[in-house]
């Protein structure tokens, strides 16, 4: 299990810096269903996808500490947690959206109770596989 969460933390964190710089780059252009949206909503989506950018580099952090801090886990998975909650209230108040933004909705509710469960399979393996990093450096 230790393996597994070091796996998911990384793609965590790859995929959101990914995710995010493609929204930096892109805009607008960057959200299926989105079509043209106008300047104010251009801006935002890059600054939001900066900020995504950040987030992937914090679940990078998390996946280069000996062990994965569990609690750190934790928060970030709250928080992606949190934003399939903000997809289910759009989903409320205005509807079904672009098929793909379902897909997202999907993994941002489904991927969290994994986290929570995996969170710290690290901290509690044996320390035999896992080699200690010094804080010196």
């Amino acid at each position: 299990m230790a393996k597994a969460l070091r796996i998911l933390t990384q793609l965590m964190g790859w995929a959101c810096v990914a995710i995010g710089l493609l929204h930096v780059a892109l805009g607008n252009a960057a959200i299926p269903g989105a079509g043209s949206a106008g300047a104010t909503v251009d801006s935002w989506g890059r600054f939001m996808g900066a900020c995504f950018v950040g987030y992937g580099l914090a679940w990078l952090w998390a996946a280069r500490q000996r062990p994965i801090p569990a609690r750190a886990v934790r928060w970030l998975a709250g928080v992606f947690l949190l934003g399939g909650v903000g997809r289910l209230l759009s989903l409320a108040v205005h509807g079904w959206p672009q098929w793909f933004q379902i897909v997202l909705a999907v993994m941002e509710l489904g991927l969290p109770p994994v986290f929570f469960w995996l969170a710290n399979a690290e901290e509690r393996a044996p320390r035999g596989g896992v080699e200690a990093v010094s804080s010196d450096r």
